[in-house]
């Protein structure tokens, strides 16, 4: 029986490493680990926000199915992740993030749980659990740092404050130590760990802050560029996050100055390039993680033996369209980088052309570890791909953003109109590098990735397109009778 590692980051954008093209990010772990790697070339995510995302990479289904459709919902106890479809032969152990509710608390069968989340204890389920406090809390207690904020009764330590701390005192460090404790302890038996850091997540801050010169970093041609013609959801967006390129300080906006972007100067081109250059040096802390867990690997014995994915649950705007983070079918927010290491098939860097989604990940890992597929999945296995047996080239991906959820609102995210817009679901299909955005409220959006890969373009109302619109459209309706999904939207 083989191994599984399957390493998360957060909020990580593709032209962030040098396997997928970037001449000036160093990231030379993650290199090497794509050197004997699949290497998709368009993976993309179910839904651009953190926890309906992670529903997928963990279950295998759509948001909409898995049930966590926006922020803090919780994954139901009867819905399986992948450990839970396994053989009981094998050890498990999920360390870090984990943002489907109860972060502190063991649950899914996983029998090693390491936790390093405090912020959304006010929405833990149960009373006990409100009064816990994270493996990471602990860690940074003992090495004599102070908690500076409180959150449902307790100290904790904000995002802020742990953005500053020396590197060894990151999560991604405190991560990779922990996992090659785990590592050591279970190379003599089957298992599979997860690893999921909170870098290179926002507040832009970190211990790597002045490796890359702001002025040196390429930006395309849709940086700090309102999207014109796009859907009135994008155009809000990005008027509220550039407006302080005119009004000036940000610091009467509690959302920008508290929540995304603190001690970040985003009323000129400066603030914004040092913003989108800090960014980058925190990719630094997830590359020596991955380094970390390679050599651990390694050092046990087991790397022949041992199946190593990479990715993350959503990359970050920086500025491209005039906006930051994520909550876009935009590119930049919604294509993100996959590499999957499996020595028993190839060890050769091999790059897959084509498109496909996270929802296909816990069938492939499945039948990667010789584990039966269970009948409920909704993504498919893509080991016939990496065989070389088939293509993505005519492979549909599908994205949804689903508003909000009546059991839990969306936070608040920067104007009254931009909540509203994003309480109404939307719908996105890729096919052969055409992208079509649908919502019953908003204006549509078409692209061609080939042509127009910046998304400048939009080619929703041309009458040329019409035909096209229309298949695309209906290939989501039938994607929605398929996998039980009721969201309206348009003919």
């Amino acid at each position: 029986m083989r191994n599984l590692v399957f390493i998360i980051s957060d909020q990580q954008r593709r032209d962030s490493m040098g396997c997928y093209g970037s001449r000036w990010a160093h990231t030379p772990n993650l290199d090497k680990l794509a050197s004997s790697s699949y290497i998709f070339e368009n993976a993309y995510v179910t839904q651009a926000v953190c926890t309906p995302a992670r529903a997928s990479i963990m279950t295998g289904l759509y948001p909409h199915t898995a049930g966590p459709i926006v922020n803090k919902l919780p994954l139901d106890p009867n819905i399986p992740v992948l450990p839970e479809m396994m053989s009981k032969k094998y050890t498990t152990g999920y360390m870090g993030k984990w943002h489907l509710g109860n972060d502190i608390d063991k649950q899914h069968g996983f029998d090693k749980w390491i936790s390093t989340e405090d912020d959304h204890r006010e929405s833990y389920i149960s009373k006990e659990n409100k009064g816990k406090l994270s493996d990471y809390h602990k860690y940074l207690v003992s090495n004599g740092f102070t908690p500076d904020i409180e959150v449902a009764g307790d100290k904790i330590f904000s995002p802020d404050f742990r953005s500053k701390l020396p590197e060894q005192f990151q999560m991604a460090s405190f991560l990779s130590n922990q996992a090659n404790e785990f590592i050591v302890q279970n190379r003599s038996r089957p298992f599979v760990l997860y690893v999921s850091t909170f870098e290179p997540h926002s507040p832009y801050d970190g211990p790597y802050d002045n490796q890359y010169d702001p002025e040196e970093i390429p930006i395309g041609p849709a940086f700090l560029q309102k999207p014109h013609g796009a859907a009135k959801v994008n155009r809000l967006r990005s008027d509220y996050f550039m407006q302080y390129l005119e009004k000036g300080d940000i610091l009467d906006d509690p959302y920008l100055s508290k929540t995304l972007a603190p001690g970040h100067d985003l009323s000129n081109l400066e603030g914004w390039l040092r913003l989108r250059a800090q960014y980058y040096g925190n990719v630094t802390l997830v590359d020596k993680m991955v380094g970390n867990i390679m050599k651990s690997i390694e050092n046990a014995g087991i790397a022949d033996d041992t199946a190593v994915v990479f990715t993350t649950e959503h990359g970050d705007m920086l500025g491209d369209h005039g906006m930051l983070e994520k909550r876009s079918f935009y590119e930049e927010s919604s294509r993100i980088p996959l590499l999957m290491r499996i020595p028993w098939i190839s060890s050769r860097e091999t790059r897959i052309a084509g498109s496909m989604g996270q929802v296909d990940l816990v069938p492939t890992l499945l039948e990667i570890l010789d584990q039966p597929l269970p009948g409920h999945l909704e993504g498919k296995s893509l080991v016939p791909v990496l065989n070389g047996k088939t293509n993505l080239k005519e492979n549909d991906v599908f994205m949804e953003w689903n508003g909000t959820s009546p059991d839990l609102p969306d936070r608040f995210l920067g104007s009254e109109e931009i909540n509203t817009m994003l309480s109404f679901p939307y719908r996105s299909i890729v096919s052969e590098r055409w992208k079509l955005n649908l919502s019953s409220k908003d204006q549509g959006e078409l692209f061609n990735l080939d042509k127009d890969p910046f998304e400048q373009n939009n080619l929703f109302n041309s009458h040329e397109q019409k035909d096209r619109v229309q298949v695309l459209k209906d290939k989501i309706h039938k994607w929605q009778l398929d996998t039980g999904d009721t969201a309206p939207i348009p003919d």
